[in-house]
Parts: C-alpha cells; structure tokens; sequence
C-alpha cells in the first residue's frame, strides 16, 4: 500500500512527501514583466493639461505600477509676433487667450485666473519649460513634474506670470531646491539643448496638440490619446497596449496624497474618490484631521493645503 503520510521520509533521497520525476530541476519564477512607456507630451502653460490634472493623477495613482512615465516639453509658445499665433482658434495677440484659458477652467473646476494675459502675459513657455528640463536633469523626474504642477498652480490659479525669472525662481525654491543656480542654468546652452532634445521627441512621436499621451509597449506597438479625455480612456488605452485587463491599485489614502502634492482642488479629491461636490465638507471631515489641513477658495473653486 502506497504511505501517503508526509511525516515519513525515504532514507535514500532525503525525501520527505514526494520528490518528484528528477533530483534536479530548473525552475524560473519570474514572470515575465510587460514594459510600457507611457509618454505625456506637455507644456507649462496648456491649459487643457492643467484641465486633465485630476483624471491624470487618478490614472498614475492607480495604474501607475504598469509604466514608466516620461513627461516631454512640446513647445507651445516661443514667442508672441504679430502674425497670428493660433488662427484656427482665434488666437492673434495674448489678450485673445484670457477668454479661452477661463472658459476651460470654468468647464474643468480647475481654476484659471488667465487675467495676466491682458496686463502682463506670460511671453513665451520655454524659460518655464527649460527650468523643467534642468530639475529633470540634476533630481529626477518626480521632481521636474512636481515643479510643473507647482508651475501651473502659480500660472493659473494664482495668476503669476511664469516666464518671469523671478517667479521661476520664487516656484524652485519654495519645492526646497536652488532656485537662483537651477533657473540660471536653464537660460544656458545646456537649457536649450535639452529643451530641443524633447522637441525631437515630440515630432518623432507625432505629437502635434497638447496634451498628448502616448503608451508604447515593447513590441513597439502605441496607443495615442489626444486632448483632455475621461478616466476610462486612460485604462482603456492601457488595456489596449498590455493585451489584458490591467488590475488597479486602491487610491490613496487622502491624508498622504494631500502630504505628498500639498495642494488639491475640490475637483482633484472629486474625481480620485469618485465622490460629488456636495459631499467635499463631509468627506474631508471623515479622512482628514482637522489640524492637518486648511480650506480656501480661489474663483469659485475650494481647495485645502497641507498644514
């Protein structure tokens, strides 16, 4: 009769239970991980970026263990000239964007100001871009995308002028970096030749709007969302590339995203919970203690900051 009890071992293989066909075998236990690249194509001055801010963190929050994410500098504005700058949308002469900028934030409740356009417009995004490029070179890509949402808060919701030195530097220093060496070396060749390098990126990746976001795989083969889009189109798009249901991780707890981004809008914590505006008083009374954090408005719009 066949021993079935685990407890007895052979005496001639050392064996306890079964030991199997061979008395080696090769085993691989690693699965084999599926790379995307996940491409935002952007500039410090888009508005419809600023505008996909919450559907953009929701979606790196969530699925973000899926890709490495590459955030490139497309170039918007050089500079103002007096021939049109964007026709089609009836963009001439800086006063003209003023009008669009608040009628995207009134559509997304991501507030923008745009009144600077009128009395003191931003002259071109590539100093603001540039400073990007050298944060991403000396600290890393976590740093150089907090300097742009840091960048865009200034811009649109506070109304700073971002093309100023001065204010650049104000931004930088505030995050805890050199302001004065970081914006000095941006306005130097290696600025510049590292802001053309992300153009190159830009044309060879056919990004032609911003935003763009663009998911490559490793076989090469990419999937290619243009403008603002709903959450789902990200996970669809994701879903596409991988060639399988991606799993998403819970969202995070909103006492450590407030003390990892500082600042959020009511309709950042709005669509990361996937709860509605009237709930925001309650909600921030469940997750947050009351000495962590202040409420304030700007235009109409609620948003906390970190104590």
């Amino acid at each position: 009769m066949e021993n079935k009890n685990n407890l007895i071992c052979d005496m001639e293989t050392g064996v306890c239970g079964t030991a199997g066909d061979t008395e080696m075998e090769f085993i691989d236990f690693n699965e084999k991980k599926k790379t995307i690249d996940v491409y935002y194509v952007t500039d410090p001055i888009c508005s419809h970026c600023w505008a996909i801010e919450p559907t953009l963190r929701r979606f790196i929050e969530q699925y973000g263990h899926y890709f490495n994410l590459h955030t490139v500098m497309g170039g918007l504005l050089e500079k103002w000239h007096d021939g049109p700058i964007d026709p089609a949308n009836g963009i001439f002469k800086p006063a003209d964007v003023a009008g669009h900028w608040r009628e995207v934030g009134e559509h997304s409740r991501m507030p923008i100001d745009g009144s600077l356009m009128i009395d003191h417009p931003v002259q071109s995004s590539f100093p603001s871009s540039r400073v990007f490029k050298i944060i991403q070179k000396h600290h890393g890509d976590e740093k150089a995308f907090e300097y742009l949402r840091r960048a865009r808060e200034a811009l649109f919701a506070f109304n700073e002028n971002i093309g100023e030195k001065a204010i650049l530097k104000d931004i930088v220093s505030h995050m805890g970096l050199d302001g004065e060496a970081i914006v000095a070396e941006a306005e130097e060749q290696a600025g510049h030749d590292l802001l053309n390098e992300d153009f190159g990126r830009t044309r060879s990746l056919g990004a032609r709007g911003f935003p763009t976001i663009i998911m490559v795989n490793e076989d090469n083969q990419g999937v290619k969302i243009v403008g603002g889009r709903p959450f789902d189109y990200y996970v669809k798009g994701l879903t596409q590339i991988l060639g399988e249901e991606p799993a998403a991780k819970q969202q995070p707890a909103l006492s450590s995203l407030l003390e990892k981004e500082k600042l959020l809008f009511s309709k950042e914590i709005e669509v990361m919970y996937d709860i509605e505006q009237a709930e925001l008083a309650a909600f921030l009374k469940n997750e947050l203690p009351a000495d962590t954090f202040e409420t304030k408005e700007v235009l109409g719009e609620t948003y906390i900051i970190s104590k």
